[in-house]
């Protein structure tokens, strides 16, 4: 069995891909578009009538939203070891984690690089964009004293978490007024020790080489 999915750089389906790489799983990748104003393919549309990426298929099966997605493929792939097991006291904290990552921090980036899904005129898209950067500052401070001096996300094992929070500190911006992860000194101790996983350098390979 192949995986398709729908993709895009600098998209969520990114850390999907990394999951994939990490699992070992066979996978296709189907460019498509996070710009709205492009034409998507409608195979993904039918999917996820939002437009939004990733999109996973399997067999006849098919499912969208990044979090949801990584939950499934480790728990479809537990030889992999990338999330704690229904039983292990760790499960909680690592669910918690993901859909905070998904409904708050993501949420924050969304304020910040589309304001206008948040305004009611243009004129007001500033003033959304300045409440997403506070968020972004917010929510990440959450998650960076929510690490402490763990070695990882959920402690000493490494995990799908981790790669998420990857993924999330490469949609920083400073040109947008972005916080550094400077400013998170374990959100940023974590990033650093991501990337050099072969899965980040071949996934990511593009974003690296642009960073210099």
């Amino acid at each position: 069995m192949t995986y398709k999915l729908y993709y895009d750089l600098a998209s969520a389906s990114q850390g999907v891909q990394a999951v994939l790489e990490e699992i070992g799983a066979p996978y296709e990748l189907i460019q498509s578009t996070k710009d709205r104003d492009k034409p998507r393919p409608s195979e993904q549309l039918a999917i996820n009538p939002n437009g939004w990426l990733p999109v996973l298929i399997w067999d006849d099966n098919a499912m969208y939203e990044c979090a949801a997605i990584t939950v499934f493929l480790c728990d479809r792939h537990p030889e992999a070891n990338l999330a704690p097991k229904f039983d292990e006291p760790e499960r909680g904290l690592y669910l918690q984690t993901l859909v905070y990552f998904s409904n708050s921090v993501q949420n924050a980036f969304q304020l910040s690089y589309y304001p206008d899904r948040f305004a009611e005129t243009p004129d007001d898209e500033p003033s959304a964009q300045r409440r997403g950067i506070r968020r972004l500052r917010e929510t990440w401070k959450v998650i960076d004293d929510q690490i402490g001096d763990n070695e990882w996300v959920l402690g000493e094992r490494f995990s799908s978490a981790d790669i998420y929070l990857f993924m999330l500190t490469t949609w920083l911006r400073s040109s947008l007024g972005h916080p550094s992860t400077d400013e998170f000194p374990n959100v940023k101790r974590i990033a650093g020790a991501v990337l050099s996983r072969p899965s980040i350098q071949l996934v990511y390979a593009k974003w690296i080489a642009e960073r210099g």
